[in-house]
């Protein structure tokens, strides 16, 4: 869905978390670690654990993960930015940018909207992210013109976090999206599979694997599997498509529906709210779904 947020925020609730090359790399599910194998890598409170607001990236790259990423229960509240990647941006513009989001607006994640095809890019932004001191949110984007581009986009991306050696460090999460239940993108069971078959791949990376996807995606039937198969929830809170929409200032009833929904439904899981906004405009793909919904900001 072609609507990009502007804030990361993150819902802080109790209960367990479970995570989960070169082309040359086979494709395929290896194990998922357990609760208990994650245990050793929980860091310490901020700011001793990235990407936490004072912490100080370390000269030289680490030899594991171990206790690197802050748990999961000391994020809540602004998180950070979607940030659209359709342009292409430059290391130069990507490394101002990331740096703006850290340093002007206390950032702590990226998560990556749309796509670019460029060699070399999750590169750039595994680098421009070190140099910030960002973590990432990224994303196999399926797109709405060549069916089967995904699949291109998982490949070269996968291949990336293997072959670079600080994307481990910064990459919090892989996410297929965006909406890919809502835009029916590939059937629940199939994306199911995918999501596996993703965290197999990146077991010895221990990055998770997840959906960019609206309470309503998960409502249809069989959506639930996907549900089960994710390792924490990026949630989207866009009550622009809701059918009850109306206007910017009477949204809040239905955000606060959906976040409950999310918390009521996640199997104990983490959620981020990766996606929110409200739009100004309307073109294909940011339509609303019901006849009240006005796309004005300031109403």
């Amino acid at each position: 869905m072609a609507l990009a947020s502007k804030f990361i925020l993150a819902v802080t609730v109790l209960g367990s978390v479970l995570l989960g090359g070169a082309a040359s790399r086979q494709y395929k599910p290896t194990k998922t670690f357990t609760e208990q194998e994650l245990v050793p890598r929980k860091a310490g409170g901020p700011p001793n654990c990235f990407p936490a607001i004072g912490f100080k990236m370390p000269l030289h790259i680490p030899h594991s993960v171990a206790n690197w990423w802050c748990d999961y229960d000391t994020e809540y509240a602004f998180m950070g930015f979607s940030y659209e990647v359709t342009a292409c941006q430059s290391l130069e513009q990507l490394r101002q940018e990331f740096l703006d989001i850290r340093y002007t607006f206390k950032g702590r994640y990226v998560r990556l909207y749309g796509a670019c095809d460029r060699s070399g890019f999750y590169d750039d932004i595994v680098g421009a992210a070190w140099r910030a001191n960002l973590g990432v949110h990224a994303l196999i984007w399926f797109g709405w013109d060549d069916p089967d581009i995904w699949k291109t986009r998982r490949d070269v991306l996968l291949a990336a976090l293997h072959a670079n050696p600080k994307a481990k460090f910064v990459t919090r999460v892989l996410q297929f999206g965006s909406e890919p239940l809502f835009d029916w993108a590939l059937p629940p069971l199939d994306l199911a599979e995918q999501v596996k078959l993703a965290q197999g791949n990146l077991t010895s990376l221990h990055i998770p694997v997840t959906i960019s996807e609206m309470a309503w995606g998960y409502q249809f039937i069989r959506s639930m599997k996907i549900m089960d198969q994710i390792d924490f929830i990026d949630a989207h809170m866009l009550p622009f498509f809701s059918t009850e929409a109306s206007t910017a200032d009477k949204s809040w009833p239905i955000v606060e529906n959906d976040i409950n929904w999310f918390v009521n439904n996640r199997r104990g899981k983490k959620i981020y709210l990766s996606q929110n906004g409200w739009p100004s405009t309307t073109y294909p793909g940011v339509e609303p779904n019901g006849p009240s919904a006005v796309a004005d900001v300031p109403n």
